[in-house]
């Protein structure tokens, strides 16, 4: 949901009001309605809650009323009372005075992944809105997240216990700076050091401050502590948390101790060598909304100093909060709900020019909706991350990358287009995902969801993107199946690879390949024919090892053709010949500068004449295949030679049959002596179709 649990550092404000002095609903409903304008959401639900049960069923218009306005404040606070408190204000009829609790109810019905039921809210809103863009994406995800969810990314997500604690909320962590072993995080755990420990009026919940914490040795995150020196400079503390104002009269002692309960500091980000510190602080004045600003500290000695306010727009009550730097320092990314974004929570940056910020500007409507947008981070190379709630999800604040493209004119100006991509499952889930922190160099990190709580508690969680790993390997053998010891395969890519690789003594090779590349592989041998096949690793998600074995075809002796049939005593070739010739047009196209004679053979039975001629014809036929299929007539010369060519056996055709003696030629002699099976096994052995290699200069002269 879009929760002010951890957004109350940006958005609101951290007072306390005057306790209520009537007891008339008008007076009870008004001094509600200031806290929930102040932003004490929590404090406001409970105030709206009792209130409702006091108004008489019959009076519908101020139970819708006030059962909208406990929804909208259970809705900003992430508390799954939301979906009952619209319930009750769409049974007492609040659309008749604004259908926008359609959109709000079916939102929180979406955030909880009653995706169904968020379906029909939408559409019914729709019907009074058909234009509103956060109806729409919400409708288009509730109809699709199905399907999203069957594709998830590669990312392995893990909670990180060793920053977490069940009762206490912790998020948006952030490495400091490029040093990959120290990170600080935002959390409402208390401290034992700290004396107050009231909640926020907002929440209900502990304020949140900054902790910090480091690798050790063995690489596991530990020393968790309050940042040191940040909380008591921000306050204006001395390291024993005695105040060093000068302030000492009574009323401002008290409101200082007052506004120190409910100070919010935390969402930072650093400078790229750490020593600079930009964080969101929230520091309340009674009885008043004053948002949040950004504010800047540096590093001395190992110890924060005090920090300074980093004024962005003139009007200085304008919130601003969630800061995220450029690799370069010089670009201040942040979040905002200032005049002139599109909506809710928009993304702006502002740019360095000396010792100011120059005056901020919106990222424009591909990246802001007329929901949140919020928690920026940029990385290195421009790519942006940030959550939104009014983009297509799966349910409250989604994690989005931005991926900077082409200019475009837009309103008389050029300005950046981007791509936006919903970063998908694991990263996304129902619940709150947000608060994305890079280590360097990498594409692992962290980030924080509340998506395993009930109650809305946000936890830290790891990603880790695992490298694509692909192999190829294989063995070349000759035409016999035997490997060839001599071999060389050669690898070209179409991302520049261009690589040769001797094989191994026993035919076997094994290459390491890169994600999204063609391949062309060639395979050659002396005394062999080379042979091409095409690979290619282009939309493989996972880790994988191809197998490509090669077939190098003899230069010395004819290469008989597997399943080349023909109708009895025709030379009509059967439609199971295709595929053997379509495996000597690739050879052929492989080697082009070679010619071939492709010949065709008989059995001992039937007249020597007529069998020459069906042979003939049959050789033909198979040409007119290969010519048919881009083959040059002059690179091909068909003969019959009916009975005349015997075979002669050679040691893999002992091996198949071993009543046949290597070296022995069929001939009608051997074949009578055998019995009536084995002579026909061998007239078989005859019937063939055969080519060789007649030149290898076809083209070169």
């Amino acid at each position: 949901m879009i929760s002010n649990v951890r957004n109350i550092i940006l958005f609101a404000c951290a007072t306390m009001t005057i306790g209520l002095s009537s007891c008339s609903l008008p007076s009870r409903i008004q001094k509600a309605d200031k806290k929930y304008a102040i932003g004490e959401y929590y404090e406001a639900a409970q105030d709206y809650k009792k209130i409702y049960s006091k108004i008489k069923s019959k009076d519908k218009a101020l139970r819708a009323e006030v059962s909208f306005k406990q929804g909208e404040c259970y809705r900003k606070i992430d508390n799954p009372k939301a979906v009952q408190a619209y319930t009750n204000a769409i049974r007492n009829k609040y659309q008749q005075q604004d259908s926008i609790v359609y959109l709000r109810h079916a939102q929180v019905l979406h955030y909880q992944g009653r995706y169904a039921d968020a379906i029909k809210g939408y559409q019914l809103y729709l019907e009074s809105h058909p234009t509103d863009y956060e109806a729409q994406a919400g409708l288009y995800a509730c109809q699709h997240v199905a399907e999203w969810k069957k594709e998830p990314t590669r990312y392995k997500v893990s909670l990180s216990k060793e920053f977490n604690n069940k009762r206490y909320s912790n998020f948006a962590p952030c490495f400091v700076g490029e040093d990959p072993d120290a990170l600080m995080f935002t959390s409402n755990r208390v401290d034992r050091k700290k004396k107050d420990k009231k909640n926020s009026p907002v929440t209900g919940a502990p304020v949140n401050q900054l902790y910090s914490s480091r690798k050790d040795a063995q690489g596991k995150w530990v020393d968790i502590a309050l940042t040191e020196g940040l909380y008591e400079a921000a306050n204006g503390e001395n390291a024993d948390g005695e105040s060093t104002s000068d302030n000492s009269s009574a009323e401002g002692d008290g409101a200082s101790k007052k506004n120190e309960s409910t100070a919010e500091i935390g969402v930072c980000c650093f400078s790229s060598d750490g020593r600079t510190m930009y964080f969101t602080y929230s520091k309340p004045i009674v009885g008043k909304d004053v948002g949040a600003q950004i504010y800047t500290s540096s590093r001395a000695c190992g110890t924060w100093g005090a920090p300074q306010e980093v004024r962005l727009f003139p009007d200085s009550t304008i919130t601003v909060g969630h800061p995220s730097l450029s690799r370069m320092d010089d670009t201040l990314y942040f979040a905002s709900d200032a005049p002139g974004g599109y909506g809710g929570k928009d993304i702006w940056f502002s740019v360095l020019d000396g010792n100011r910020w120059s005056a901020p500007e919106n990222m424009g409507p591909q990246i802001n909706t007329s929901g949140d947008e919020m928690f920026p981070t940029i990385r290195p190379d421009g790519t942006l991350f940030f959550s939104s709630n009014g983009h297509p999800g799966y349910g409250g604040l989604d994690i989005f990358k931005a991926v900077p493209d082409s200019m475009v004119l837009q309103d008389s100006a050029w300005v950046r287009a981007y791509q936006i991509w919903n970063m998908g499952t694991p990263f996304n889930s129902i619940g709150d995902d947000f608060g994305v922190t890079f280590e360097h160099g990498t594409d692992n990190g962290f980030f924080s969801s509340n998506r395993a709580s009930k109650k809305g508690i946000d936890q830290i969680y790891r990603f880790v993107l695992p490298e694509l790993i692909f192999m190829l390997e294989g063995t070349v053998y000759d035409n016999l199946g035997e490997p060839l010891s001599n071999a060389t395969i050669r690898l070209v890519g179409d991302n520049g690879t261009n690589a040769k690789l001797q094989i191994r003594h026993d035919g076997t090779y094994r290459i390491k390949l890169e994600p999204n590349v063609n391949y062309a592989l060639l395979a050659t041998s002396r005394g062999y024919l080379n042979q091409k096949q095409m690979l290619n690793t282009m939309g493989q998600r996972d880790s994988r090892t191809f197998t490509q074995d090669f077939t190098l075809t003899t230069l010395s002796k004819p290469v008989k053709m597997e399943n080349v049939f023909y109708d009895f005593a025709k030379w009509t070739l059967t439609a199971t010949s295709s595929a053997s010739l379509d495996a000597l047009v690739k050879l052929l196209n492989d080697n082009p500068n070679i010619t071939i004679e492709l010949s065709a053979h008989t059995d001992r039975v039937g007249n020597a004449e007529a069998n020459k001629t069906l042979s003939e014809k049959r050789a033909q036929s198979c040409v007119d295949y290969l010519i048919a299929h881009g083959i040059a007539r002059d690179r091909l010369t068909p003969v019959g030679y009916g009975k005349e060519r015997p075979v002669v056996a050679d040691r893999a055709l002992h091996d198949q049959h071993d009543f046949i003696p290597v070296g022995q030629e069929l001939n009608e002699e051997f074949v009578l002596s055998l019995p009536k099976a084995q002579q026909e096994i061998c007239n078989q052995i005859n019937r063939r179709t055969e080519f060789r290699v007649l030149k290898t200069t076809y083209g070169l002269y």
